[in-house]
Parts: C-alpha cells; structure tokens; sequence
C-alpha cells in the first residue's frame, strides 16, 4: 500500500489558508466594529473665515439688482462729455470706502 505525501500536505494547507481566512474576517468584523463606536465621536467645526464667507453671501443675496437703465444713461454721459466729476466727493467717497474696509 502506498501512500501519496502529496495530498497530505495539500490537505494541511487548505484547513491552514481556511484558518487564516476566517481570522481575517474576524479581525474585518472587530475593525467594522470599532469604526462604528468611533464614528459617534466626530464633531464638525467652522472657521471664522467660513463664518465670514456665509455673512458675505447673505449680504451679496439681499443686495440691490443692477439698474441697466441707470449704467446705460452714465456710459452715455461720460463718452459725450456730459458728465462732470467732482473731484472732492470723489476723495472722500474713497476714503470712506478704504475706512470701511479696516
């Protein structure tokens, strides 16, 4: 009677890789497992720059809509001459508008 070495070995490594398999799946489950408890402990918070940017876009939602009507009759002053600039108003608009930005 002979026997045939081969089999037995192969035999060995199928129940060793089984093993390993079902280790890695215990060890995926435990891991899955962990990642659940851990994910009731995320927090989210927003920048100050964020916080900024939604006051930005609040204030550029309620903003008035252009008046075509009113850019069309200056365009058409200025390239007719008709339209005087007064250089001293036009300073102190700047300036305030520069005081605002600080």
């Amino acid at each position: 009677m002979t026997i045939n070495i081969n089999k037995l070995n192969t035999n060995n490594q199928v129940q060793q890789t089984q093993q390993k398999q079902v280790q890695q799946q215990s060890a995926q489950t435990a891991s899955t497992g962990a990642q659940v408890k851990n994910s009731g402990q995320d927090s989210v918070s927003i920048t100050p720059q964020a916080k900024q940017l939604n006051e930005l876009q609040k204030k550029a939602a309620d903003a008035p809509v252009v008046n075509q009507k009113k850019i069309d009759e200056l365009k058409k002053a200025i390239s007719s001459g008709e339209y005087k600039i007064n250089p001293e108003k036009l300073a102190a608009s700047i300036a305030n508008f520069e005081f605002k930005l600080i």
